[in-house]
């Protein structure tokens, strides 16, 4: 889990909405209405919040593709993986890992994760799960139930989507950077975006810190990449020392090219870029996602990073996955997954999918830990550092879905304690 810490929040004037001109493709946007005043479980006032770029400087910054003096591979290592996931051992396999395809598992490769583990996983329970944490877990699945039978779930959707949450996205609109996004109306706020090496260099890519029940959750949430920023994406996972990759697409959907295919295709050949060499260390394939393990390695130093990517294979190209049981074992083992730095998450614009995983992380963790959560705030507190998080009403009503599912279990679970009379 994202090391719990208190995020620094500054007041002030919302910034003024800026005018995309680039002639680049436009994600699709719904419609927007008026406001509805009335929330559930609301815990912060998020209206005058806006979340500042200095907050999000790196500490102790090193530009990584700086040419160093005299280094020491050892002081360089930030996560080293096990003798049995070192490259060597998997020059042999002549299996292609690569293209992204909704496929049945397959024995290839070394196993990464049981099918117990995925179980358990999925398995979400309370830190405590006394008479009064059931008596909450019950009152949540019934208001949120409610609001689904009510259909108020679109309509707090479409008047959450009525606020103007638009701030300055200058460094996306410069002349030099314009090439760099995938869709010229997703682009990241100044206030929030990642900057790269010491200049600060443009990536389509925002820093995003949920605040809930106290904690923070830390992630990076960016488009797919294009070949022409495939290198800019793995100097953005490395400067932020993040050991985990998470991709909600495929490369192409519906004939459309959704995210370029930015890792290597085969464990006989690496991936080579401009400051690094990426290594498919190994990769197991699940009915629902994909799990595979990086090697990287930085040419000048000989640095090794060692990182997992989870690719969820299993979103249809319209609407939202069924059954979720797929999608909560997916959310858990990225979250169990997590060891340093922000957690990576992309899908094609970065803003759709993307939004829905981090809500339900959230919430995830926020019913382990036996926190109180809102489903709205945490997609307000999303849009404030990144424009149009959880993009359509279908992806919203879906993050009620996921929690209903887990919230119902629990409550199930409480029956099945209960003396039979």
């Amino acid at each position: 889990m994202s090391s719990p810490r208190k995020a620094t929040a500054k007041l002030g004037k919302d910034q003024q909405k800026d005018d995309p001109t680039l002639h680049l493709p436009s994600s699709s946007q719904e419609a927007t209405h008026k406001s509805n005043p009335n929330e559930v479980f609301t815990q912060v006032n998020l209206d005058k919040v806006i979340f500042s770029f200095s907050d999000f400087k790196h500490r102790d910054f090193v530009d990584l593709f700086k040419e160093p003096a005299a280094e020491s591979e050892s002081e360089h290592t930030v996560w080293t993986a096990d003798d049995a996931y070192h490259r060597d051992k998997w020059m042999g396999e002549d299996e292609h890992a690569g293209p992204s395809q909704p496929i049945s598992p397959s024995a290839h490769g070394i196993q990464l994760i049981s099918e117990k583990d995925l179980v358990q996983l999925a398995q979400i329970r309370p830190l405590r799960f006394s008479f009064r944490e059931q008596t909450e877990i019950k009152n949540y699945f019934q208001v949120l139930q409610r609001k689904v039978e009510d259909n108020e779930i679109i309509q707090e959707y479409m008047a959450l989507d009525s606020k103007d949450l638009r701030y300055q996205s200058n460094y996306g609109n410069e002349p030099g950077n314009r090439d760099k996004n995938r869709y010229r109306d997703i682009l990241p706020y100044d206030s929030t975006r990642v900057p790269l090496g010491e200049n600060k260099d443009y990536i389509n890519a925002s820093y995003i810190r949920i605040i809930n029940g106290g904690q923070e959750y830390f992630y990076i949430g960016t488009q797919g990449p294009l070949p022409s920023t495939t290198d800019d994406f793995w100097q953005m996972i490395l400067e932020n020392n993040s050991n985990v990759i998470v991709m909600i697409t495929r490369e192409i959907e519906g004939g459309i090219a959704k995210c370029h295919h930015y890792w290597p295709v085969s464990m006989k050949k690496p991936l080579e870029l401009k400051h690094c060499r990426i290594f498919l260390e190994n990769y197991q394939i699940l009915p629902y996602f994909t799990i595979r393990l990086f090697q990287v390695v930085r040419k000048s130093t000989r640095t090794k990073h060692f990182i997992k990517q989870l690719q969820f294979t299993n979103w249809p190209d319209h609407g939202t996955p069924s059954p979720p049981d797929g999608f909560i074992q997916y959310v858990r083992s990225v979250r169990s997954s997590q060891v340093t730095g922000p957690i990576v998450v992309h899908c094609s614009a970065g803003v759709g999918r993307t939004g829905v995983f981090i809500c339900v992380d959230v919430v995830f963790c926020a019913i382990e830990n036996n926190f109180p959560f809102n489903i709205r705030d945490i997609v307000v507190q999303m849009r404030r550092q990144r424009h149009g998080m959880v993009q359509t009403k279908e992806q919203y009503w879906f993050c009620y879905k996921i929690v209903l599912e887990v919230l119902k279990k629990l409550v199930a679970l409480d029956l099945e304690r209960q003396p039979h009379t």
